[in-house]
């Protein structure tokens, strides 16, 4: 696929036009019953005084909530609109098209149903406080667009406070595809990870989770960059996890600016903003570098620049372009995996078993230069992830329900399946509407 590829542009008519005069109102979403309401026999039963039986149960056992309600199969998609997407603080209102975008990627890839929250909450001790107080209606928390470094505190707190996992999927799950991509394109290139040097540019939450799983990988070096250049130990910096990164990072201790560290680095991974490279900054990395570019929605450099420029393999956060190293990779196979076993925190390790099996997921014919990371939209994807995840929680004892192996791997094939069947059935129904209205 060409990096100018038409088929795959995106314009701001077609992303307006997408979400407007849609069946139901407007936007991503809509609310569905699963089951037939089709008389006051079945109203009474669905709703009064048939409910009142399932809160006796639940009353006299709470686990029975998992059984008689949608909690189990149900998650949160939390923002205070402090990070969003590339454009920073917009607020919590213009955060929603987000939340509800990762909403229907939950949905579409890992049958959870997700329900977008965006709070108006400035002090990060009270947002704790609110999403714990959400805690009786969710299995698991997605964090999204929180900015650093309170997210890190926020994480910590509720992972701390609440006995359902917590993924921020701005650190883990984008750390989780970049290590993937990792993976492969240095098997393209030839080269061993202890023998490389990873230059990290963002020292936000993803840049330093980015750092944190490439060196739980077995990385040679990492050297993180922020607006000032390397972190470097023994230098002053200003927030507790950026001196915790710099203690573990930058082996060389290389000080200047970005361009200092890209000399002879074999691969940069942009997590910052765009754009900040231009050819000269590639030209002077290692012979068969990699440049993973990853800002958004405007990456560092573009990847057809950088491939012009001499790098082996690029790759962006963006679907219009190859190499697509975008967090929709790992984030519903995780929390799938996560909520299925019950695990109160999702590890670092859990997150390296998902990037195995998403690297493993391109077959040697598939793997090269332009395909190091697997389509999104494999239906084998999510569920292999959900079961590598769920396989680990097991391993480090943390697991909390009980794990038949592939199991769960099942189970996500057969939610995607009715899923995509009733997809259908909405689609010829709205059109036969449609055609009704016409007439």
């Amino acid at each position: 696929m060409s990096s100018h590829d038409a088929r795959w542009k995106v314009t701001p008519d077609a992303a307006v036009a997408a979400v407007r005069d849609v069946f139901s109102g407007h936007g991503k979403l809509e609310v569905v019953p699963k089951v037939h309401v089709g008389s006051l026999r079945d109203v009474a039963t669905l709703y009064t005084p048939g409910v009142g039986t399932l809160v006796q149960r639940i009353v006299a056992d709470p686990a029975q909530a998992d059984t008689l309600t949608n909690r189990a199969n149900t998650i949160a998609v939390v923002t205070d609109g402090t990070a969003v997407l590339g454009f920073g603080r917009t607020g919590p209102l213009a955060a929603m098209p987000v939340m509800e975008g990762k909403a229907i990627m939950f949905k579409l890839l890992a049958g959870l149903d997700a329900v977008p929250i965006c709070l108006d909450v400035r002090d990060p001790a009270r947002l704790v406080d609110h999403i714990a107080a959400l805690e009786p209606s969710f299995a698991g928390f997605n964090l999204e667009d929180v900015a650093a470094p309170h997210c890190f505190a926020t994480v910590e707190e509720l992972t701390r406070r609440l006995s359902v996992p917590v993924f921020h999927d701005d650190q883990y799950g984008t750390a989780t595809v970049i290590v993937a991509g990792l993976m492969n394109a240095l098997r393209v290139v030839g080269k061993k990870k202890e023998d490389v040097r990873i230059v990290v540019n963002g020292a936000g939450a993803a840049g330093t989770a980015a750092a944190r799983l490439c060196l739980a990988w077995g990385v040679g070096d990492v050297v993180v960059c922020d607006r000032h250049g390397p972190l470097c130990e023994g230098e002053a910096q200003p927030s507790p996890h950026m001196t915790a990164l710099a203690s573990m990072t930058n082996r060389s201790r290389i000080k200047g600016a970005l361009a200092d560290a890209l000399k002879g680095a074999d691969a940069f991974v942009g997590l910052s903003t765009g754009p900040l490279l231009d050819a000269r900054h590639v030209q002077s990395m290692a012979q068969s570098a990699i440049v993973f570019a990853c800002a958004n929605p405007e990456p560092e450099i573009m990847p057809h620049e950088a491939i012009a420029a001499g790098a082996a393999i690029a790759g962006s956060g963006r679907f219009d372009a190859p190499n697509q190293c975008n967090n929709v990779l790992a984030f519903p196979g995780i929390m799938r995996g996560a909520v299925d076993v019950s695990v109160r925190s999702i590890t670092e390790t859990m997150c390296l078993a998902a990037s195995r099996v998403i690297a493993e997921h391109v077959t040697e014919v598939e793997l090269g230069p332009e395909n190091v990371l697997p389509n999104p939209l494999d239906p084998e994807l999510c569920p292999a992830v959900a079961e590598a995840v769920a396989a680990q929680a097991v391993a480090e004892g943390l697991a909390r329900k009980p794990y038949i192996r592939g199991a769960i791997a099942a189970r996500v094939r057969a939610l995607n399946h009715v899923s995509g069947r009733q997809q259908e059935f909405l689609r010829a129904f709205k059109e036969k509407s449609s055609e009704t209205t016409e007439v």
